[in-house]
């Protein structure tokens, strides 16, 4: 209590200090001899001078000093965190708020009992050094540091949590700190890109170029640059494809450069992980990032708030002037290639109102053969799913059907979504049984994914299922895939168009002599649409699966089969297949 009525003017973390500091003063001197007399030779020899008990003493005395050490050195740990404390930065945290509020209010306890703490050390040590028998034998005294050790700790351990917390706050608000000068940097007309790039990059001036050699960040100055961001799952495919219309760039004349961005978790960061980034890094034609700490956190939660990145990848376009003419461009990308450069949303909004809904803006680029057969006059009939029976039973029902009006059919499976492996088996039965055509891997791949960038670039621009023929056909489509079920769509270069779920296409095929004689009278489509519409299911389920994509998910969305408004389901797997 003297103690503290002599440092009563002081703050709390002061009169800790104060007292430790004392405490070294008086005793530092014993305690450096005492730890080091029997492995130093200079503290040998000065305790042979002063403290010649001590050095005769020293393994009877092995326990008391074990206990001081213990004490002292939780008495410095508690004395350190309530400097930290008190001296943390109040421009980020208040002291009358929670976190640092709470932590504060526990300083005087800290404070009591460090110095009650220093004072029973005080004791222990005059009572050695004056070798005093009750304290050389005595095993209480020992008892009552490593006590007073244990609570010293606990008390550390508190305040190192409450520290903890502080430092999480303050973290917080430098991100969000930061987080707004990137938002009012990058929402600023700038004279070029290079001062949006220094932001995203921070203190990484480096680049890998695609000769994989470093190169200054400032090559890309005044240029169209594509910000490819993904997490390291991005797929081989999404590199192919991006990597076929990036070389075609050249020779379209085109000048635009893409930096590959990654967006990792830097916590869990292990040798695997470096080797996956190495690996992509590797197989990547554009320029990347050095390292993949590369990009600040705070850029980092300004792409995931603002540009709504989730785990499907995305390219962010920058003008010259560092101005974001799309917060992703990669589905105009995948639809049109360079034709949609500068790949503005302004860009893509033109080309949807040019186009109207047709088979081929789907698979013209994937099948070469369709304007052969559209010009033979012939029914192409694209079809997917995973069930062997209902392939089989469907090819030869449909070409059965095509056979007995004399009319050419054409049919390719187009496999499905997410399901490679055994798309791959059923591609290999239909190749042997000769079924029909079937697309290879990248085909079925390209496929799907051309589907889910039709959709997501329409809701990218608000289109509503309402008001788009587009949208509504794809989410249909998309809808089939999701379910159990196959599906077909059939197609004639007319524009001629029908399209239904495997059950109702396969059980109308199977009674064609129910409709045999409209399809003479009014042609095999025509007929067949009259047909399906008749079919009623009276019971259906359809699904409609769509990968997260940011929050950027279609705000309503009907069925595929009677038109009433879908419920809204999360659905959350690790294997798509």
């Amino acid at each position: 209590m003297a103690i503290f009525h002599m440092l009563s003017s002081y703050s709390w973390g002061a009169k800790a200090v104060l007292t430790l500091a004392a405490f070294a003063v008086n005793f530092g001197e014993f305690w450096l001899i005492a730890q080091l007399c029997t492995s130093n030779s200079l503290a040998k020899s000065v305790a042979l001078l002063k403290q010649p008990d001590i050095l005769e003493h020293s393994q009877t005395l092995k326990a008391h000093f074990d206990a001081l050490s213990k004490l002292i050195n939780a008495m410095v740990d508690v004395t350190k965190c309530i400097v930290e404390l008190t001296d943390l930065p109040s421009n980020y945290i208040s002291i009358d708020e929670p976190p640092l509020s709470t932590a504060m209010a526990h300083l005087h306890t800290a404070t009591y009992w460090i110095i009650s703490s220093v004072v029973s050390c005080a004791r222990k040590i005059t009572g050695l050094v004056g070798m005093r028998h009750e304290f050389t034998t005595s095993t209480s005294e020992a008892w009552e540091l490593s006590s007073l050790a244990h609570k010293v700790s606990s008390i550390h351990e508190h305040l190192q949590s409450r520290l903890r917390l502080c430092y999480e706050r303050i973290d917080e608000k430098k991100l969000m700190e930061a987080f707004e000068h990137f938002k009012r940097t990058i929402e600023t007309p700038q004279v070029d890109n290079l001062k949006i790039l220094q932001n995203i990059f921070g203190k990484e001036e480096n680049l890998l170029n695609p000769d994989r050699a470093e190169v200054y960040i400032n090559v890309l100055r005044r240029k169209h640059v594509l910000l490819l961001i993904s997490d390291l799952d991005i797929s081989q495919e999404d590199i192919r494809v991006l990597e076929v219309v990036y070389n075609e760039r050249v020779s379209s004349g085109l000048n635009y450069e893409i930096i590959w961005l990654p967006v990792v978790d830097r916590t869990t960061w292990n040798d695997g992980y470096q080797q996956k980034f190495s690996t992509l890094q590797s197989i990547m034609p554009w320029y990347t990032v050095s390292h993949h700490v590369a990009i600040e956190p705070a850029v980092i939660k300004y792409i995931r708030d603002e540009w709504g990145f989730v785990k499907k990848p995305i390219a962010v376009t920058l003008n010259p002037q560092g101005k974001v003419l799309c917060p992703n461009a990669l589905n105009m990308m995948w639809i049109w290639g360079n034709s949609a450069f500068p790949f503005s949303s302004e860009k893509e909004e033109s080309f949807w109102k040019a186009k109207h809904w047709t088979l081929d803006l789907l698979v013209a680029r994937l099948e070469p053969n369709l304007p052969t057969w559209v010009s033979q006059q012939k029914v192409v009939c694209f079809y997917g799913g995973v069930k062997m029976e209902w392939i089989e039973s469907f090819t030869t029902a449909t070409k059965g059907v095509a056979e007995a009006l004399g009319i050419g059919i054409e049919m390719v499976y187009v496999g499905k979504k997410n399901a490679r492996e055994r798309v791959q088996k059923i591609t290999g039965l239909i190749k042997e049984k000769q079924l029909s055509n079937a697309w290879e891997d990248d085909k079925v791949w390209f496929f799907w994914n051309l589907l889910e960038s039709m959709l997501y670039s329409k809701t990218q621009h608000g289109n509503t299922i309402e008001n788009d023929d587009i949208k509504q056909e794809v989410m249909t489509m998309l809808g089939y895939d999701s379910s159990k079920n196959g599906w077909a769509v059939f197609y004639t270069g007319s524009g001629e168009m029908v399209k239904a779920n495997g059950e109702k296409v396969l059980s109308t095929m199977e009674s064609f002599d129910e409709w045999e004689r409209l399809a003479r009278q009014m042609g095999f489509i025509p007929a067949l649409r009259k047909k399906l519409e008749g079919v009623i299911k009276h019971h259906h389920c359809t699904r409609l699966i769509l990968p997260g994509n940011g929050g950027r998910m279609p705000e309503r969305v009907q069925c595929a089969e009677c038109g009433r408004p879908m419920e809204l389901n999360f659905l959350y797997r690790c294997c798509a297949e």
